[in-house]
């Protein structure tokens, strides 16, 4: 109980005490004030910037939209019974989120100095994504296998033009975000530069949701088409872009200093060229800081990736319906919202990785708690009929709900991090270099894992009892003589892979797990997370102290001059062991 309730029930038993009545009112006007100045201090931070935050927001929104359509095509396609061989090719459409570190220097190098650095990029980007959302729009149900002159009929969807369309469509919305990332840098001002994290989280979540789950309730609905959808978007896509290009100035765009919105100076960003800006790349490669934050990015992600990657995997496999767990990510979305706002105060300022290093330990416990729910889902289930009771759900949500609370906070920490000592002078190839390590960091441990725990699981074929005793009351000899044919072939069959398991079924066999390797690879990921976190905690915060200029690969002639008179002082790898 606190303070402020202890004293309300005081006044309630004492309802003759004026004193305390006094105290009460004072306590509650002190305690409104503090809300009212902590309140009055977050909008003094923005000062200058309420209007450039907003336009941030909008940006992401916008970027998120391309993204959450790519994700509501796989359910469109299973709808129509696409194998999952060419729902994995489709699955290429997503890749230039991870390859676009190839093409930044381009959106940093080469630009229209009049217009703006970023503009010359964000503005033909966004009208080229609002053009060919309207084209696309006039064949994309043909593309799904829609008859448009007759309904009832329908063909196999052309999911090789699905993937080329909504390949290059996720091309440009990567490269509408090296623009922002860039822009972000000096849009805002110094001190609020690590809002931009949480432009980026919440405005790309918001597009995603608008993309996905509102597109795909109104579809789902018969209130609209993939096709309506895609040409209103496109509409607003030239609309907004039209208002950024004429409405929206850069601070700083031609290489020259300039004076920002309350007085204060604005450093020039040097002017790079196109072989200058790739040797800026290779320069941040060498960098001396560079080396551990690869070894940091790569490696971070391997203690989560089994109980991650594998348990909606698990959970359909202990008969959840799939359906179900497409769900689940509906609340967390609001989660991620309010979680990543909240965290917004801490990850402004010197020391944003101190979120992380709070929530990485929380998350291997909470993997773990994954872990658990996958073996007891089990106990919970009903029958065919029955499914789950509504209790195991809430039990899903909540564990989910925590869990993403370690991920949102680590992912919020980590690109405020990156904001802070990111170079503006090539601010998209730098921060994009730092985000592909991280997505590089995430996706390698989930493909590893994923191959890796076919050789820990153990799997036999036996007879299906339940089947043989229904076939016997049918016809006794034939099913006697089937399973007396079988019995070889079937204990043979160690039900590895597809083929096996169908090999299994249609020789009347089920496959029966002996033992299962998520656990145990769980498990040992979740320790390697451990011993990971001795070393790595003691490295992020001495990195988190280093001077922000330090970080900087282009360096002005009077910080060369000192960077000269300092060479003796190299930064060593032994800080961080």
């Amino acid at each position: 109980m606190s303070a402020m309730d202890g004293k309300k029930d005081e006044v309630e038993a004492n309802n003759n005490n004026n004193n305390k009545s006094v105290v009460l009112e004072t306590n509650l006007d002190e305690a409104s004030t503090a809300s009212d100045s902590a309140g009055a201090g977050f909008l003094k931070d923005l000062e200058g910037d309420k209007v450039h935050v907003l336009v941030l927001f909008f940006l992401y929104v916008l970027q998120g939209i391309p993204l959450g359509l790519i994700n509501a095509v796989p359910l469109i396609l299973t709808d129509r019974s696409v194998s999952y061989k060419e729902q994995a090719a489709f699955s290429f459409s997503s890749y230039p989120f991870s390859m676009k570190l190839l093409w930044a220097p381009l959106v940093d190098s080469l630009y229209v100095a009049r217009f703006g650095r970023r503009k010359s990029w964000l503005v033909p980007v966004q009208y080229l994504i609002g053009i060919m959302m309207i084209v696309v729009s006039q064949f994309v149900q043909s593309m799904l296998g829609d008859n448009p002159d007759n309904p009832e009929e329908n063909f196999a969807p052309d999911v090789f033009s699905l993937t080329v369309t909504f390949f290059f469509l996720n091309f440009l919305a990567a490269t509408q975000d090296i623009a922002v990332d860039g822009w972000a840098l000096t849009m805002l001002k110094p001190k609020n530069v690590g809002y931009a994290s949480t432009c980026n989280s919440v405005g790309q979540t918001c597009g995603w949701c608008l993309g996905y789950i509102l597109f795909t309730t109104l579809e789902s609905g018969g209130h609209i088409t993939f096709s309506q959808f895609l040409l209103f978007w496109g509409i607003v896509f030239l609309v907004t872009t039209t208002l950024i290009a004429i409405f929206k100035r850069e601070k700083n765009s031609a290489g020259a200093s300039s004076v920002g919105p309350d007085g204060e100076t604005i450093e020039a960003e040097p002017e790079l060229g196109l072989v200058d800006t790739y040797k800026m790349l290779w320069k941040v490669i060498r960098h001396p800081l560079i080396p551990i934050m690869v070894a940091l990015l790569m490696t971070m992600g391997f203690a989560f990736s089994a109980a991650e990657g594998m348990t909606s995997l698990k959970l359909i496999e202990r008969n959840v319906p799939k359906d179900k767990i497409a769900m689940l990510s509906i609340p967390m979305i609001p989660v991620k919202i309010i979680i990543t706002i909240f965290l917004t105060r801490f990850t402004v300022g010197p020391r944003p990785m101190n979120v992380f290093l709070i929530s990485y330990p929380a998350r291997l416990i909470l993997c773990l708690l994954l872990v658990l729910l996958v073996f007891v889902t089990p106990m919970f289930y009903l029958g065919e009929e029955e499914g789950f009771p509504v209790s195991y759900y809430a039990l899903v949500i909540g564990v989910l709900a925590f869990h993403r609370v370690g991920i949102y906070a680590m992912f919020v920490s980590t690109m405020a991090f990156f904001a802070r000592i990111s170079d503006p002078a090539i601010g998209g190839t730098y921060m994009t270099f730092l985000n592909t390590l991280t997505n590089l960091g995430n996706m390698w441990p989930n493909s590893f894992t994923l191959w890796f725990v076919d050789f820990l699981t153990w799997k036999e074929c036996i007879p299906d009892l339940d089947k043989a005793a229904a076939d016997s009351s049918k016809s006794p000899l034939a099913s006697s003589a089937l399973v007396s044919t079988n019995a070889t072939l079937i204990a043979a069959n160690s039900c590895n892979g597809a083929v096996e398991t169908d090999s299994c079924s249609a020789m009347g066999g089920v496959c029966h797990t002996l033992t299962d390797g998520y656990f145990s690879l769980s498990i040992a990921c979740v320790v390697v997370g451990l011993l990971w976190f001795v070393w790595g905690a003691r490295a992020l915060r001495n990195l988190q102290e280093i001077d922000v200029k330090e970080w900087r690969v282009v360096k002005k002639s009077d910080e060369k001059a000192s960077e000269k008179s300092e060479t003796s002082e190299k930064f060593k790898y032994f800080y961080c062991f």
